[in-house]
This record gives structure tokens, sequence and C-alpha cells, in this order.
């Protein structure tokens, strides 16, 4: 068996399940909450609208819906028509005068190694305070807040307590860069927004607010800046615009419960930007009533959160992952979570499996691209930590490679954590795709839809792919915790996610299904480069490099990259008078970065004389790959020459 794998009791090549499968062992399958898949999922599909119903009721609501589904304005769908709840009501408000409020919510590690940890309780009341905060600053019911922090507690108040007054929070990556945040800012309007002086990532300091001056200096909407002090290093305070958090969260106008505002179900929770095919990205919508109940029935039944869990999450609060399942997800199922600022490396390869052993950690969920680069330094740092408080494993961001499948489940899962593996998109909200633990596992595909889900992998005229075909993966049913409409612009959300095949939402991925039914996800179909889980657009790739004074067109292709999943590999036509170098390749790779955040900078630049385009002026991108992997190149009949 490949990769060293034992063959123990929970892992067999299946005669009825074709290729390689690992199956759950007799403990996994005692200890699930839902023994039996098939019966759940058949009852979903049957009666989609009861299964979401039940769901809806083990949660709390000021008011109860009139109708679970509203359908009459496809494809704007709804959810709970009618009824009354605030998110914060069932991540916080229901646990106070509870036994859940002695219970710890949140273990946080900074990256130089000090501690918080915060109970339902102690959680609870310092949201209350920050709200009480933005209220006096005048954020209202509905009025956006940009935050833009460092994986630190402050990142989870600042969300929570946005939500708490009914504002609608607007999270950038602290890794994106100035032109990226100002552009996020302006397009929400934000009046408020919060930041911290730094983080801590790798031994340095990640300057936050420095990059919010700068974005700040163009965003007239702005009227106040709140910063936590986190790194301690000398920052620009201006004043009457910016403020310390500490200073705020004393003053009196903190202290007093603030009273939970109460939201339509379809009322905005928050937007998040999301790379698209054009350079402007996309202000996905979530709402505050069917997304909680997505979010809360697919972390509850796929990670079949016990109790005495320890959850650890280790996304980042700014991508979808952070919101959905660092932030909200744990707290709705009562769970307690960790939280880590730093990087998985630093200062040695071992950092995360300390952690896990430190703090007990049972449900560990992650990038491939972080088990991939862990994988690099081999076997003996994992092997010298008790890993044996885990019982479950997760990977999402990307499609997982068997090869490092396998090694997760043998090395740090020791033949006996199930993998699920998940896949689901900003705009879906919540797991789509994905296994729970009683589902026969293959490495490399992320198994079923989850309960009530229906997904098809179609041709390009939308017809069903045979076995094992590449082809458009797209949703045929809605689903509670999808995206609402994408913000202020409707029209593009039709266009985007409705129009291609009307009646079935195109989600941009490229799949096959194999005759077991499973789902294998292959990548991207649009002009979208995936980098360790991230999405960037090849046009903000290409728009960033064509800013630069010597260069007069670019274009950016995903290229396969052993750790990172995908690179990102430039093809840049010079501007008369400007010659091809090395330094001018590292100074087009840093202007990127500088324009758009590290995590855009191109892997490679090559310089060309021309590119391959269609004789209506569109770049083949499909082409250029071809090239540099040495690939046929296909139909290029359509090339201007």
């Amino acid at each position: 068996m490949e990769g060293g794998l034992k063959l123990k009791n929970p892992v067999a090549v299946n005669q009825e399940l074709e290729g390689e499968v690992f199956y759950p062992s007799p403990e996994v399958v005692k200890e699930a909450r839902i023994k039996d898949w098939k019966a759940v999922d058949e009852l979903a599909v049957r009666d989609l609208e009861g299964f979401w119903a039940k769901e809806a009721e083990e949660l709390d609501w000021y008011r109860k819906w009139d109708k679970v589904l509203d359908d009459s304005q496809k494809p704007f769908f709804k959810w709970f028509t009618g009824a009354k709840t605030n998110i914060i009501h069932n991540c916080l408000d229901r646990y106070q005068k509870t036994a859940r409020q002695n219970k710890l919510a949140l273990i946080w590690v900074g990256e130089p190694g000090d501690v918080r940890t915060y109970s339902y309780f102690g959680l609870n009341r310092e949201v209350n305070q920050f709200a009480n905060v933005l209220k006096a600053m005048g954020v209202k019911k509905g009025d956006r807040v940009t935050i833009y922090m460092p994986r630190i507690p402050e990142i989870v108040i600042a969300m929570l307590a946005s939500a708490k007054i009914g504002a609608v929070h607007s999270v950038v990556y602290g890794g994106f860069s100035v032109d990226a945040l100002q552009g996020r800012i302006d397009d929400s309007e934000s009046r408020v927004v919060i930041t911290a002086d730094g983080g801590w990532m790798n031994g340095k300091v990640v300057e936050l607010k420095k990059t919010v001056d700068e974005a700040v200096k163009r965003c007239p909407t702005v009227e106040t800046v709140i910063v936590v002090k986190r790194t301690r290093q000398d920052v620009k305070m201006e004043a009457g615009r910016d403020y310390w958090y500490s200073d705020l969260m004393k003053l009196p106008i903190a202290n007093g419960k603030c009273q939970t505002e109460v939201m339509d179900a379809e009322d905005p929770l928050y937007i998040l930007y999301t790379s698209g095919t054009t350079g402007k990205p996309k202000a996905v919508v979530h709402v505050h009533g069917g997304y909680m109940v997505g979010i809360y029935s697919t972390l509850k039944n796929v990670f079949d959160l016990q109790d005495q869990d320890r959850w650890w999450c280790a996304a980042d609060p700014g991508w979808v992952t952070g919101h959905s399942y660092i932030v909200y997800g744990p707290l709705l199922a009562g769970a307690t979570s960790f939280m880590y600022e730093g990087a998985p490396t630093y200062p040695y390869p071992n950092r995360w499996w300390s952690l896990v052993e430190k703090y007990g950690i049972s449900v560990l969920y992650t990038a491939p691209t972080a088990i991939r680069g862990l994988m690099r330094f081999g076997e003996s740092w994992p092997n010298r930590h008790d890993l044996s408080s885990l019982r479950l494993l997760g990977s999402v961001g990307e499609p997982i490679n068997p090869e490092a499948w396998k090694w997760y489940y043998r090395v740090i899962g020791k033949d006996k954590c199930p993998v699920m593996d998940t896949w689901w998109q900003t705009e879906t909200g919540m797991f789509m795709v994905t296994p729970t633990p009683v589902v026969p596992l293959k490495p490399g595909s992320a198994t079923r839809p989850y309960f009530g889900i229906e997904a098809e992998v179609v041709d390009e005229q939308g017809n069903p792919t045979p076995d094992d075909q590449e082809g458009y993966l797209v949703l045929t049913r809605p689903w509670p915790a999808m995206l609402r409409t994408i913000y202020k612009d409707p029209d593009r959300y039709v266009r985007q996610y409705w129009s291609k095949y009307p009646g079935k939402y195109l989600t941009g991925d490229s799949a096959k299904r194999d005759k077991d039914g499973y789902f294998w996800i292959i990548g991207r179909t649009d002009d979208v480069i995936k980098v360790s889980g991230y999405r960037l657009g090849t046009a903000e790739v290409e728009s960033a490099l064509v800013s630069h004074p010597a260069v007069a067109e670019a274009a950016a292709i995903g290229l396969p990259h052993e750790i990172k999943g995908q690179a990102i590999h430039a093809y840049c036509i010079l501007r008369a008078g400007h010659s091809p170098s090395p330094e001018l390749a590292e100074e087009l790779r840093q202007h990127v970065g500088t324009h758009m955040g590290p995590i855009a900078r191109p892997e490679q630049i090559t310089f060309v004389d021309k590119l391959p385009k269609t004789r209506s002026g569109k770049i083949m991108r499909r082409v250029l790959k071809a090239r540099a992997q040495g690939l046929p190149e296909g139909d290029v009949t359509t090339l201007e020459e």
C-alpha cells in the first residue's frame, strides 16, 4: 500500500466501492451523532423544508418563521421568512444564566506565547462592552463596519459586537494591501474601521495600522479608527479620528448590558469580498437566519462536536472559513474553540503539534496548503508529541491531493481519525460536499453532498456528464446559508451564478463524479487562481502588473505548486525603452505584493513579445497554461494567428 499505510480494521480496498476506501472504525460509528447517514440524507432530499425546519428548531428565535423557504423570486431565495432572530442571541445570550456560561468559549495563544481564555460569560461581557462603544460612535443597525485585524480575540469580539447591534461587518484579511483595503472600505462605505497596531507572524510584526492610515487617506466615509494594542510598537494616532480600543473599553459608556438588536431572518449579517473573474472583487451578502441554521447544522453533524471537544479551525477570521467555523459556528454549537495567532512553523515546525498536545485539541480543521507545508519537515516533528487527543481531522480551501490526505491521516491522525474533506465557498456559507464521520472515505474526494444538498456535474450544454468525466459543478437546490446577493449589484449576482444554466447555481469549479456518487473537485473553471486556498482573480494580478510603468500588457495564470496548490505565473509585454532583466522581474513581483498583498506575489515572471489572443482580443490563458506545462494546446482556431 503506497505511503506505508497500515491496513488496520477501518482501512481496506472495498469490493463494493471502487478505489482505495477508508472505513470508519466501530468506535467512530458508536460515538457518531448520526449513525445512518443514508437515512438522514434520503429524508432531507425527500423533505428539504422539513429537514431544515427541524435543524432550525434546535436554535432560539424571537419569533418563529411563517415559511421555511420562499422561492417566489428566484434566484433571490429567502429562508425562514417572517422569523425574528439575531445570531448573537444564539451564540451568547441564550447561554447566560445557564451552566454553559462557565464553559470556555475561546482559548487563544499568541505567536510570542501569550495566552488568553474567555468563558461564555466573559466573552459575552466583552461583546456587550464593545457593542456599547460602537453605539456611542454612532454605529446603527444596517451600518457597515470594516475590520482589518490579526488573529487575536478582539477580531472575534468586534465581529460579534457589530452583529449584536445589527451592523453589517466587512472583515478584510490582515494580509491584504493598502489598495485592496481601500477598495473594500470604499465599496462598503464604512464609517468605522477596527484594526490593531500590528500582529505577529513568523516572528515579525505585520504593520496593520500603517496600512489602514494609507488606505483611509483615500476613504472619505471613514470617521473613526479603533486600534487594539497588540505589538505595542509606535504608531501614528490621528487626534479626533483614532482611538485606542483599551481606552474606549474603560469608559463609562462601555459599561452595562447592551440590548441585542432584533433582526429579521433576512437582514444582512455581513459582507465578505471574494475574487471574481473581473478586477473588482464581489461583496457576498450573508444574513442572520438561514446562515445561522446552515453553519450550526453542518458543524454539529460533520464534525460531530461533543461537549468535551476542543475545536481548532486553523484558518483566519478574515476568510469565510473563519467567519463560519471560527467565530459563529462553534459558539452556536456551544463548543470550546482554540485560536492561534501565528504561523504553523514558527519558531520550529512542531508549533502546531505542541499546541495540539498542550491544549488537548480533539478536532483539527485546516487547509491542504498547511498540511503539505508541514509534510516537508517529515514525521519526526509531529512524532515527538502526544497527538492522542485528536479524534477527527478536517480539510478546507482547495482539493487535497491523496498523498497529503494519507500523510495527515497516518502521521497526525495515527490511522484512527477520519478526515472530513469539505468543499464549499464564500458564497455557500457552509459545507456543501462533505462526509460525516460514518461515511467511507476516498483520499482526495470530498465524498457526497451534505443532507438536502443536490449537486451535479454538467457539460457545456448543461447535461449531466458520464461517470468520471470532468465538467462544471452546479447546485440544483437552494440551501439556507446561501449568499442572498452581491452587495449593491443584484444584476451581477444573477449573471455570475444563475445565468449559464437557468435554475442551477454555477459554482465556478470543475469536478467529476465517480460511479459510487463521490465528488472529486478539480479546480476553478474561471479566471481565478487559488493560492494556499485563497482566491485571487487573474484580472486583479494583471491590473497590478500593468500599473507598473514598465509593463504594457500582462497575463496571469495558476500553475500547480507542491505546497501552495497553485502558484501565480505572469507573462509581461514591456513598454518601449524597458528591457527584460532578473532585477525587473523581482521589482514587478514586489510591486504586485505592494498592491495586493504578499499572497499575490507571482512565483515567476516571464517577459514575452506577444500573448496568445482570440481575434476579439481575449487572452487565452489556457494556452499559456498548456505551454507552461508542455501539454497539448487544444483548439486554437480562434487565435489571432
